[in-house]
């Protein structure tokens, strides 16, 4: 769904900063230290700023050499010349992501779907730089892939990105100040004035809180909102609790997302990476006034080799497998229950990590021999050791990549109605659906598959070209260049 009409924040005309010739500032006592040979911003900073340094790791080519920022009026004019080429491609932008976690830094889909994004449009001529949060202090600069990656020490109690899990009370207190985290925004500040991005475009803020749109929009830049998850409707990003999806947000998720949907009005643009992830947002009040956009997921996966080939008769197992997170809301504590009440001969592999108290409690849970918990796998290996993928999700997955991966990989799957999920597997086409309001559902799928072998084959043969437009990366990127050329062409009309 598109909402039109030009958000009142692109007609504002704020100062902007000016560039100078010192490469770091750092914040003591008596105020800003300059240390010389890298351009960086001057700026007076409130008394109450914390200290907070910009260091290069290693030093960056791209920042000595520095190129000045062309005023509107020029890039515009500049813009309509490239466009008037009948052979030249589309303009070229500056572009600022702000993320929770980047590369090396994994959580999840989003993260990798982040990177191959940012490199895609680099390698398009379009200059991409990354804001994201670390545990070090202070700002630091390095390079990923030929990226420039700024990397933020998080102001709260904690690193959120770490395998052990905080206690409930220190968690409490991460999410209260997560509200509105004003200490962060410092950090966009300065880095909007180092690379003065002409649009900005923000993933996963947790971390950063919407405490950042203020920041962004106080620097008179466009918003373009990716929506991979429900942090800003749920403190926890699932709207999952007790075992089960929230129909709902609870009075703790009220409370701590009181003010988020009047603040979202800020943002010109949202992209849901699933209709239903879009829709749920739009439902609850989110993003009045800016323009709406679904953009799936989508990478690029080489056919699949052969792998060790399915044994036939009777006896042969059926080989299912899972592979994501090691959580609750992920649905693996269902797979295992159900997969230990299987009436035929089956195995089961288990792979990715989680908390350690989660993994600990599946690893006591499965009793069977026959399943296996294997740790981190390359998805391409992997696949090729099973018949069957299972993606059991208790929660709404904003999309499912996992579900993609495996069509992919010429494998059928079992996923549960949940989400964006439904966007990808469609019954009977590239796999069943079971639901997790009927337990016992995935039991049946898992047993139809072993009864009936010629629907196994023909589901197999079709999985791969169900998802083909989702394998298409640069299809991907046509639709976010898209999405954001019309940005700013309506933010600067």
């Amino acid at each position: 769904m598109e909402h039109q009409g030009t958000h009142p924040k692109c007609l504002r005309k704020l100062p902007v900063g000016r560039i100078g010739s010192a490469c770091l500032l750092r914040r003591t006592q008596s105020g800003l230290v300059r240390q010389a040979r890298l351009g960086v911003l001057h700026t007076d900073l409130p008394a109450q700023s914390p200290d907070i340094s910009l260091s290069v790791e290693p030093v960056c080519m791209a920042l000595r050499r520095h190129r000045t920022v062309e005023p509107a009026q020029q890039r515009h004019s500049r813009r309509g010349s490239q466009r008037a080429g009948p052979e030249q491609g589309p303009p070229t932008m500056k572009i600022l992501f702000i993320s929770s976690l980047y590369a090396p830094d994994i959580g999840g889909g989003a993260e990798i779907i982040l990177q191959r994004t940012v490199e895609g449009l680099q390698q398009r001529g379009h200059s991409v730089a990354v804001l994201t949060t670390t545990d070090r202090p202070g700002l630091q600069l390095a390079e990923v892939n030929r990226v420039k990656v700024y990397r933020a020490g998080l102001l709260n109690r904690y690193w959120h990105f770490m395998t052990q899990r905080p206690g409930r009370l220190a968690r409490l207190a991460w999410h209260w100040r997560d509200r509105y985290n004003a200490g962060m925004r410092e950090y966009v500040a300065r880095v909007i004035e180092l690379e003065q991005p002409e649009l900005v475009v923000c993933h996963n803020l947790t971390g950063w809180s919407v405490s950042a749109w203020d920041e962004i929009t106080a620097a008179n830049r466009p918003i373009v909102q990716v929506l991979h998850d429900f942090y800003l409707l749920c403190p926890a990003s699932t709207m999952f609790k007790k075992g089960h999806s929230c129909q709902r947000q609870c009075t703790m998720c009220t409370q701590l997302r009181s003010n988020h949907a009047q603040q979202s009005e800020q943002v010109s643009t949202v992209v849901g990476v699933s209709r239903f992830m879009l829709d749920t947002l739009q439902a609850q009040g989110y993003f009045k006034g800016a323009r709406g956009y679904v953009v799936h997921n989508a990478s690029p996966f080489t056919a699949p080799m052969s792998g060790q080939p399915r044994a036939t008769g009777d006896d042969a197992p059926l080989r299912f497998g899972y592979l994501g997170t090691l959580s609750a809301n992920k649905g693996l504590g269902w797979l295992i229950d159900q997969f230990q009440h299987l009436p035929f001969k089956s195995t089961l592999q288990i792979a990715g990590r989680g908390q350690s108290t989660d993994e600990k409690r599946f690893r006591t849970m499965a009793t069977s021999p026959n399943i296996r918990f294997v740790g981190v796998q390359r998805p391409e290996d992997f696949y090729r050791q099973i018949d069957v993928a299972i993606v059991p999700s208790l929660w709404n997955e904003p999309f499912g990549m996992v579900a993609v991966e495996a069509c992919a990989h010429s494998l059928p799957v079992i996923a549960s109605r949940m989400g964006g999920l439904t966007e990808i597997i469609q019954d009977p086409l590239n796999g069943l659906l079971c639901s997790p309001d009927d337990p016992d559902s995935l039991g049946l799928a898992m047993l139809k598959l072993h009864q009936q072998p010629e629907l196994l084959a023909r589901l197999s043969s079709q999985a791969r070209n169900s998802v083909a437009s989702l394998m298409n990366l640069d299809l991907m990127l046509d639709q976010y260049e898209s999405i954001f050329a019309q940005t700013l062409m309506e933010c600067s009309t």
